[in-house]
């Protein structure tokens, strides 16, 4: 799940990253990660919530498109069923996901 939120007072938008229990499974810490973290898994740790979601809010620049994934446990790499679009990685078969703001 991801939540936009345009600032009216700066050029930003605060995205929240959300990923629901189910999607998890059993894993252990969640993070995303992007163009806009240089692909760190350590930059921005998702917290888990009550609800079992677990969710990390990010400010980025608006007019700006970015690549990005979710790494479990450093090992598992899952794309976001609600992103703009998907495109190609340039190191893996697999897809990234890209939000457009």
């Amino acid at each position: 799940m991801i939540e936009k939120t345009y600032l009216k007072t700066k050029p930003e938008c605060k995205v929240k990253f959300a990923l629901p229990a189910d999607k998890i499974g059993e894993a252990k810490s969640v993070a995303v990660v992007g163009d806009f973290n240089n692909w760190d898994s350590e930059a921005n740790p998702m917290k888990k919530q009550k609800s079992g979601v677990f969710a990390s809010t990010i400010s980025l620049e608006v007019d700006t498109s970015y690549q990005f994934r979710y790494v479990l446990d450093g090992t598992e790499w899952l794309n976001d069923d609600m992103a703009d679009a998907y495109v190609p990685s340039p190191i893996s078969p697999d897809t990234n996901g890209v939000i457009r703001l």
